[in-house]
Order: structure tokens, then C-alpha cells, then sequence
């Protein structure tokens, strides 16, 4: 236990200075240069008249004879309000009132950080509310975007103010508890690095403190509170309510988002009935946005100011009439479109996971999903992703299955399905799946991975896995094969494994274990 808070503190702080560095230099972002009315920081009356600082940015032929639309930005977890500056100069250039601000308990704003609890949505609404009255902003052509935070405060806020005609959530979540907490196993390098840059550039409530104690605890006592907190929180939750008030929301995320994994933004997806595009691409959290926030041209803000141009404007600029699915792959540069997201694996290969195999737990095996962040921003920029020599990887703490190599290129597109039955002689344990993409040499480069955790099983009888990798688009070239490995000790999470355990993986003939592997139609 010591050895993982004192991990955890390192993972901390190396995010809170790459937070800190990020915030600098976009408190020194080349500002787009734009013929607006300048820009107007003011303080805005919150829920429970919590300040909340702002910044206001108005066309420049705004006379107060005219009203144009409203973009409400709400900033990410743990930057300043100066984070959109150069977007809002831009956007306000196209015809916007533009009004960001701070979220409550960070930087200059007041209160405590509620991780999107009720009073961030009431201050949501608060700000709009400001808006009508200080700015020629229009009250029937009403959007929020952010970032990361501020894309989960946007979805929230579009559930619970009808006013809100159009969101664009970028790198946002839709189910935080699945975010952070899937197969019940706490994402810990995820979350510490949520707790490290809140301390730091903010100020905690008391039920957001407990809550992060509580979490790193791994205390089963508190995880239902735990699990009734992440839903109140979660668009997901009030899907319907989305639904009903008829908002057009467009959802771009990065298929190695470290903190918020795209399956569940995915499945929000499909739920949603109204005017709706979902955006994929390589990275890790926010990394596909951020030349957006230096001013640069950026195709994630490029294709958010058409949705508002669209959905806000009455702009006829052909977004609504392409595929709403539009994916680009890790090992290529083009885009991919699709009309839905089960189109995008609608091709399936199973790989069977033939035989019986025993592994002891406790022990890292070498196979890792990597390090927040640095991982997938390699991954991004380079193509290089993490990787574990398969042939080496010991098989008393790995469990390995390969294929044979395929005689053609295999782009796995959506999301990897493992079912398997496990026999542990523990009653709690954790494993972690890994597919690898395998060369000639036998180097496997990571092509998805997701943690499970299980507790109250009876020791030595068998129970069924079904486990959802994080969905990816990967190329596998020809002549390489897909390798499944499971081991008990990943970095990324907390595992649950009791000293000495070990776990049989097996495949009764009634019950064939196997992975199910989403490809894309050729």
C-alpha cells in the first residue's frame, strides 16, 4: 500500500507540472487575430452567488441593434479562463457572443470543485442567464462546448436547460463511473492525476475529497456511494432528458483517452435520438484538441464551429447530410465515415482460446497498457505504441494465446469482446486483457486493453468474463498475428488480488472461451 500512494504521488505531480507548463503556455497562446470588440473579463453571479470568473468576447460590429448567438465554454479540469481565448477570438469573429468562464473551485472562481455535481450545471445556466442580460446574445440560438470538464459540465447543463440548442463535448465523458472505475477497477494513474491538478489548481469540496479517499482505499463498503455519485454526474443518466429537449450534440474523443476510454462515449452515442456526430482519432485525453487551443487550424474545432454554424446559424454547410461516424485511424492518416457505430466492426473473427492454463498473480508480466498520457501521445505523434516481446513474456504470471498470421491486413476497428471462464483460488482478484498486434520478431505493439475486477466468488469454482476492450482503430499489416494476453498487475489500475492467488483459465465445451474481434469491411 505504500509503494502505491507513493507511485500515485509521483503520477501526481508529474500531471500537475505538465498541467501547470500546458496552462502557461496557453495563457500565452498566439491569439487569432480578429476583428472583435476586444476582450471583457467580468465575475458572474453562480449558483448560490458563487463567483465565477469570466471572460467575454462580442463581434465587433455588435451596436446592441443586433443579437447573435450565444457559445457558453465552460474550462477544463484545472486551467485558467484565458484556456479559449484564441477559439473565442475566432468564434466571435464568425458572428458569436462568446462567454467563458471558469468552473466553480478553480483558479479565480469560488466555491469548491463538485466534479460536475449540481450546483456546476446550476452555474451553467447562471452564466446563460448573465449573458441574456449583458451581452446581444440571442435566447433561441443558445450553445455550450468545452473541453475534457467542460465537455461533461456541457452534456450535463444540455439535460437540464432547454435552452441549450447545440453542444459539442470534446474529450468529454458520458459515464464517469465506467470512465474511471470500469470493470470495477480503479483507473488509479487516471485519478491521481485528476486529484494531483485539482489540488493544486483548485480547491476541493469535502464530498470530492472523500470521494477520491474513498476511491484510492479500494473500500467495497463505499463503492455503491461511490457508484450513486458517478451517476449524478454522468450525461448518461439523463439521456433522456437530452432526448426530450431536442439538443444537437456532436461528441469527439481520442481512442487512447487514458481518463475518459471511448466505449462509453460510444454507447452514449447510440443513445441519443436527436441531430448527432460522433469523432474518433489517435491520442490520448484532449491531445486532439489542443493545437486548437494555440490558435493553430484544427480539425476537431474546425468541425465544432460548422456544427454550431449548422445547428445555431441555420448555416447550410452540408454537416448534417454526412455519415455522423467519422473515425480516423492510429496507423493511418485518412478519415474513415460510417452512418452509425455498428457499422463501424460490423465484420467479426474469433479468435478461440483453447485449453486450460493456471497463472500465479501479484507479479507484473511485462504486458502493460502503458502511462497515462505519455503512451498514447507516442502513439499519436509517432506511431508507437506500448510494446512486449510476447515470446518472453513469462507464462507462470501471463496467460498467452496467438493466432495464426493473417495472409492480408486486419483493420480492427470498434470493440475487442473476451469471453472466458476463470477458477480463482481467492474469492477477489483482478485481471487485465491485453491484444497485441504481433510482428515477425515476436514484438507485440498494443492494440487495446481493459482491467476486470471480481469479488464474493467462492474459491475454486468457475464464473464467466465477459469484458469489453476499449474500443480502437488499428491496422494489423500482413503477415503478423493477434495475440491475447492476461496477466494480474498493470500500473494504469489497482489490482485486487490476494497474495498467492492464482487464476485457471480454461474453456468448457459447453462454454468455448474466445475473443471476438471487430474488423472493418473491406
Amino acid at each position: 500500500m505504500r509503494n502505491r500512494r507513493q507511485a500515485l504521488r509521483t503520477t501526481a505531480a508529474v500531471a500537475v507540472s505538465a498541467t501547470l507548463v500546458a496552462g502557461g503556455v496557453l495563457g500565452l497562446a498566439p491569439v487569432a487575430q480578429a476583428a472583435t470588440n476586444g476582450v471583457r473579463f467580468v465575475d458572474i453571479a453562480g449558483d448560490g452567488g458563487t463567483k465565477l470568473a469570466a471572460n467575454v468576447v462580442t463581434p465587433a460590429d455588435a451596436d446592441g441593434s443586433h443579437r447573435y448567438p450565444l457559445l457558453v465554454l465552460p474550462t477544463s479540469w484545472g486551467f485558467p479562463q484565458v484556456q479559449y481565448l484564441a477559439q473565442a477570438e475566432k468564434l466571435a469573429n464568425s458572428g458569436y457572443v462568446v462567454v467563458s468562464y471558469n468552473v466553480r473551485g478553480f483558479w479565480q472562481s469560488g466555491g469548491g470543485i463538485e466534479v460536475g455535481g449540481p450546483a456546476d450545471v446550476a452555474d451553467a445556466s447562471k452564466v446563460i442567464d448573465w449573458a441574456l442580460a449583458n451581452t446581444p446574445s440571442d435566447a433561441g440560438h443558445i450553445g455550450m462546448a468545452g473541453v475534457s470538464y467542460g465537455a461533461g459540465i456541457s452534456l450535463l447543463a444540455a439535460a437540464h436547460d432547454k435552452r441549450i440548442k447545440a453542444v459539442a463535448s470534446l474529450s468529454g465523458w458520458a459515464d464517469l463511473i465506467d470512465s474511471i472505475y470500469s470493470g470495477r477497477t480503479e483507473h488509479s494513474q487516471a485519478t491521481a492525476l485528476l486529484d494531483g491538478v485539482g489540488l493544486v489548481t483548485g480547491r476541493p469540496s469535502a464530498e470530492t475529497s472523500q470521494v477520491f479517499k474513498d476511491f484510492f482505499a479500494s473500500d467495497l463498503s463505499k463503492e455503491q456511494e461511490l457508484i450513486d455519485w458517478g451517476k449524478e454526474r454522468s450525461p448518461a443518466t439523463y439521456v433522456d432528458r437530452i432526448n426530450k429537449n431536442g439538443a444537437a450534440v456532436m461528441l469527439a474523443n481520442a481512442w487512447g483517452d487514458t481518463i475518459f476510454p471511448p466505449n462509453q462515449i460510444a454507447d452514449f452515442y447510440g443513445e441519443l435520438t436527436g441531430p448527432k456526430r460522433l469523432e474518433l482519432r489517435p491520442g490520448d485525453h484532449a491531445t486532439a484538441e489542443l493545437t486548437g487551443l494555440l490558435g493553430v487550424p484544427n480539425d476537431v474545432w474546425t468541425d465544432t464551429e460548422r456544427w454550431f454554424d449548422h445547428y445555431l446559424k441555420g448555416e447550410d454547410n452540408g454537416i448534417d447530410h454526412e455519415d455522423p461516424v467519422e473515425l480516423k485511424s492510429r496507423s493511418t492518416g485518412g478519415y474513415e465515415a460510417y452512418p452509425d457505430w455498428k457499422s463501424v466492426g460490423a465484420t467479426r473473427k474469433q479468435l478461440d482460446l483453447a485449453g486450460t492454463t493456471t497463472i500465479h498473480t501479484n507479479v507484473d508480466s511485462g504486458a502493460d497498457g502503458g502511462i497515462v498520457f505519455l503512451s498514447s501521445i507516442l502513439d499519436q505523434v509517432a506511431q508507437v505504441p506500448p510494446v512486449a516481446a510476447i515470446p518472453l513474456l513469462p507464462r507462470r504470471w501471463a496467460a498467452v494465446w496467438q493466432s495464426g498470421k493473417y495472409p492480408s491486413a486486419q483493420q480492427v476497428r470498434g470493440t475487442v469482446k473476451l469471453h472466458t471462464t476463470v477458477t480463482d483460488t481467492k474469492e477477489s482478484g483482478t485481471l487485465v486483457a491485453y491484444l497485441y498486434d504481433v510482428g515477425p520478431l515476436g514484438l507485440g505493439k498494443l492494440v487495446s486493453n481493459a482491467p476486470y475486477t471480481w469479488h464474493g466468488q467462492t474459491p475454486g469454482k468457475p464464473f464467466g468474463v465477459d469484458l469489453e476492450l476499449f474500443s480502437t482503430a488499428y491496422d494489423v499489416p500482413a503477415g503478423h498475428r493477434l495475440a491475447l494476453v492476461v496477466d494480474t498487475v498493470d500500473p494504469l489500475y489497482i489490482e485486487h488480488n490476494p497474495t498467492g492467488a492464482q487464476l485457471t483459465f480454461s474453456s468448457p465445451a459447453s462454454d468455448p472461451s474466445y475473443v471476438s474481434i471487430p474488423l472493418r469491411e473491406q
